[in-house]
């Protein structure tokens, strides 16, 4: 179909959540690059918000997934699975996790990890520790519940009275961490680096402090590892930057490389707050997406994209502050590993995401001011240095 055929069937049929989209439909992706139906190539900086971490149509992951759906796609929870139990195999031997639950996105897994600390803590008696604190701009998902977790009011506003039990504090803030926990605190719930408001990491004395205070509390420590998951920070996992082990971790994102799949993760004592029919799903972990779990962790290692991300990383930052000081445009340069934000000197982070996007480049824009970067893991200091030369030609002309 032509693009506008495309725009006009969605104009007519689909739920306007979106408004209106960028002006693109993409008919096939290889490597860092997508397709439209147009028959453009356009270079993919954003893989589909932090997912195709492997990039487009990766040879052995199509091979892999297309054996799969010639074989089986789905026979429920009330069989074991081959695929499934392999992949929780392969996250506990790769992470701090002992047990490990499959749902369909970060969302499910964010609110899998909300019923079990409060059930956690309800089994052992305490039925009055069921308060949860996030922090002030995160995004834990778009469920009644992950709503009422994520700390942005513009999610929040139209679907109050939210999920009770949820409080709010500023980012790297320990005062204000402290004095909002009380007797009734059951879990702090956090992103290691904030990705959907602008790329905030969180600094290690504060997640050290974090561990602590949970420690000696009996709080569990959730991280919300779905953007951070499977690589993209330079890591398998964001926590392992910060010297800690969380009691309970998510994964989603990347760990399906475009299939959709979440990821309950957790250490033993608190995995055991669920019990049979406590928790459930239909389609999580079915062995189409569990096949996918399985290829990307091992094309992850094979090809050593974790390194990867995180030298190329490293080289993308220094690119961008190099970028910093040749134009004066480029306020402050966030992020770890292939999770970047680039916070611009002026409110042009919308005009710069649409010169970018006409140089045939996909890129993220936070509010007014921040360029938000997620290369697929597979890139190289050659598709760096092509983004940065059309980038900084857009800042100069700005």
């Amino acid at each position: 179909m032509k693009l506008n055929e495309i725009i006009a069937l969605d104009d007519a049929y689909y739920m306007n959540t979106f408004g209106k989209r960028t002006p693109v439909a993409f008919k096939k992706g290889e490597g860092i690059h997508l397709y439209t139906t147009e028959g453009e190539k356009y270079t993919d900086f954003m893989a589909g918000i932090a997912v195709t971490a492997l990039g487009h149509s990766h040879p052995d992951f199509v091979k892999r997934l297309t054996e799969q759906v010639g074989e089986l796609l789905h026979t429920s929870s009330l069989y074991y699975i081959e695929n499934q139990a392999k992949l929780a195999e392969k996250i506990v031997k790769n992470s701090c996790a002992d047990r490990v639950f499959f749902a369909n996105s970060g969302a499910e897994a964010n609110e899998g990890a909300i019923k079990l600390a409060k059930i956690y803590h309800y089994k052992k008696g305490n039925t009055n520790k069921n308060e949860i604190i996030t922090l002030v701009n995160s995004f834990h998902g778009r469920t009644l519940t992950t709503v009422a977790a994520t700390g942005q009011e513009k999610y929040q506003k139209p679907y109050k009275p939210l999920t009770p039990g949820f409080s709010h504090v500023e980012i790297n803030d320990l005062d204000a961490l402290l004095n909002a926990v009380t007797e009734n605190t059951a879990a702090i719930m956090l992103e290691l680096v904030q990705g959907e408001s602008g790329v905030h990491p969180t600094t290690v004395e504060y997640v050290k402090a974090l561990r602590k205070l949970c420690d000696e509390k009996d709080i569990l420590l959730i991280v919300d590892e779905v953007q951070t998951g499977m690589g993209r920070t330079g890591k398998l996992f964001a926590y392992e930057h910060y010297g800690i082990e969380p009691d309970i971790f998510t994964l989603a994102k990347a760990l399906g490389n475009g299939v959709p799949i979440g990821a309950l993760c957790a250490k033993q004592f608190a995995a055991d707050g669920f019990e049979p029919g406590d928790h459930g799903t239909t389609f999580g972990g079915n062995p189409l997406a569990t096949c996918a779990g399985n290829a990307v962790f091992d094309i992850l290692e094979q090809e050593n994209l974790v390194e990867n991300a995180k030298n190329m990383g490293e080289y993308f930052k220094k690119k961008l502050e190099e970028l910093k000081s040749e134009t004066g445009k480029i306020k402050e340069v966030r992020g770890m590993g292939l999770m970047l934000g680039a916070e611009l000197s002026e409110p042009i982070a919308k005009d710069i995401q649409a010169k970018l996007f006409a140089h045939k480049y996909l890129t993220g824009a936070v509010g007014t001011t921040v360029l938000r970067l997620l290369p697929p893991l597979i890139i190289t200091e050659k598709d760096i240095d092509e983004f940065i030369n059309v980038l900084k030609e857009c800042l100069i002309n700005e």
